[in-house]
């Protein structure tokens, strides 16, 4: 068994290697993959429209999870704590006070 890490060539094209600002995520799931949408909000606008759609396998949302975790967690070692603005982990609410977390909004699709 060959334990050798197969390289993988990955192509960024302009078009995409410019990006799309997302501050708001909309998260839902089924029995087998996971959706996540990714918005953009303005201040006084009464709608958003969705900039992009994520369809994985859980298997791979776990894995991203993961990732995202080890990522923050090396960015904060070279440029200090993230401190959130919203409550991390809760979604909050205008009835607690809190303003709710944009990036837990899940459920199942």
């Amino acid at each position: 068994m060959d334990n050798k890490q197969q390289e993988i060539k990955i192509e960024l094209t302009p078009e995409v290697a410019k990006g799309i600002y997302s501050n708001l995520a909309v998260i839902t799931h089924g029995p087998n993959e996971f959706f996540v949408d990714f918005i953009t909000m303005a201040p006084n606008m009464p709608g958003a429209k969705v900039q992009s759609r994520i369809i994985m396998s859980p298997e791979n949302a776990k894995n991203l999870l993961g990732a995202l975790a080890e990522n923050v967690k090396k960015y904060e070692q070279t440029f200090g704590p993230i401190v959130p603005k919203r409550p991390v982990g809760g979604q909050g609410g205008p009835a607690g006070g809190e303003i709710p977390n944009p990036f837990i909004m899940g459920g199942k699709a």
